[in-house]
């Protein structure tokens, strides 16, 4: 979701000036997209130069915008259209666990367990808020919330799955490192061998036609 678009769909309600846009916003994102006043109003200024909304007369001091009739084809646009996967943030927790099995030194499975248990108790504070009795009649709110809950129990069976993976390629990991130090010590020749240079040949090894009598 854009600032962009959150901005035109309030304004669908009636005219505000930015302080009361800011206000509703957090208010209908459940408080999880807080926004600075400078954001609402470079935002509405981009607007304004697009012929998406239109300001007011100032009155007592502050300015209200409304939204045009070309802001309200761009809203109906917005709300037809699909949210792409690729329109939105890259994953920056899948990056960070990445990177964390490709840089030495890193436990992976103790940056596994640290968010896990940030997320679960992320998941504890969302049904803490869920459960808010100013906030059951409000369905847009509980929507947003029910949201980031999923979210968030998806995101701790993807790192229970991550975990698996890690306990299961750990054996594996270890016996390539075995074979390849038994690899190692099979090139060269054991001690007292008779191609080790400098070693006379085992008695018991010494065959040959003048070996017999």
């Amino acid at each position: 979701m854009s600032i962009k678009h959150g901005l035109l769909a309030l304004l669908e309600r009636g005219p505000m000036h930015g302080y009361q846009l800011r206000s509703a916003f957090e208010e209908s994102t459940g408080g999880t997209w807080p926004l600075n006043i400078g954001q609402v109003y470079t935002t509405l200024g981009r607007l304004e130069r697009d012929e998406l909304v239109r300001s007011l007369p100032e009155h007592d001091g502050q300015r209200e915008y409304e939204i045009t009739d070309e802001g309200r084809t761009e809203l109906t646009l917005w709300f037809a259209t699909p949210v792409s996967r690729a329109d939105r943030p890259r994953d920056e927790l899948a990056i960070k666990l990445a990177l964390a099995l490709t840089t030495p030194g890193v436990d992976v499975r103790a940056v596994v367990q640290g968010q896990r248990t940030a997320t679960v108790r992320a998941m504890q504070e969302y049904t803490r808020l869920k459960a808010s009795p100013a906030k059951l009649a409000d369905l847009s709110w509980r929507l947003v919330i029910d949201a980031m809950l999923f979210q968030a129990e998806a995101e701790v069976r993807w790192l229970d799955h991550c975990e698996a993976e890690l306990v299961r390629q750990a054996p594996a990991a270890s016996a390539s490192a075995a074979a390849s130090a038994s690899a190692g010590s099979a090139g060269a020749p054991a001690p007292g061998s008779p191609t080790e240079p400098g070693q006379p040949a085992a008695p018991g090894a010494r065959a040959g036609k003048g070996g017999r009598r």
